[in-house]
């Protein structure tokens, strides 16, 4: 062929941080203090990641090298995995990261998305973590008292202990929601101080 120009196409580059709509709230008083606590909490269960791949890989070598299976083994990993699952939604209202209907969310000005949070947070979260709060210690106790094992053979005891990391959990998540409540009112009245990246 003649001299004919070639012309690159590069692929388009996605930045995941446009895909995700967070909503940029100020920081208040009450929210920094309460953030520190969830943080806190966050990065001492993080380490629970550590020992979950250490059992894994611990449980897969007994299986396929030795022939030996566990189900304390099995039963420890979802038990940790749920523990993680659990204080990882109070990171999750911390920092916004939940699913949002962002088909509409995007469009909403900054107060109509501090509005939002806040009766969101106010009508739907905190009702939900008090009703989870308010009625699980008797679960819990009853769990302790009847001395709750696992149903399968060789499985772990103290069932207990892993439905009091629910309450654990739900209550670092109502932290959480009222240190986000914080923010969110702050961002309907214009009080606070600047959001991340924003100042």
């Amino acid at each position: 062929m003649g001299n004919s120009s070639q012309t690159s196409v590069s692929e388009p580059h996605i930045d995941v941080d446009e895909l995700i709509h967070h909503t940029e709230l100020p920081h208040t008083s009450v929210s920094r203090v309460l953030d520190r606590f969830v943080k806190g909490v966050g990065d001492a269960v993080s380490w629970l990641w550590v020992l979950l791949v250490a059992i894994i890989v611990v449980n897969v070598t007994m299986r396929y090298v030795f022939s030996r299976g566990y189900i304390a083994f099995e039963e420890i990993q979802w038990h940790i995995y749920s523990v993680g699952w659990l204080i990882g939604l109070s990171y999750c209202v911390q920092n916004d990261s939940h699913i949002r209907i962002d088909i509409f969310h995007e469009r909403f000005s900054a107060r109509t998305k501090a509005w939002v949070d806040f009766l969101g947070i106010l009508l739907l979260l905190l009702p939900y973590t008090l009703i989870i709060l308010i009625y699980s210690p008797p679960l819990i106790q009853y769990s302790f008292e009847t001395g709750e094992i696992s149903d399968a053979p060789g499985g772990i005891p103290y069932r207990w202990a892993i439905k009091s990391v629910m309450f654990i959990a739900y209550a670092v998540l109502f932290v959480a929601a009222l240190s986000r409540l914080s923010r969110a009112w702050a961002g309907i009245t214009g009080s606070g101080s600047a959001a991340p990246g924003q100042e």
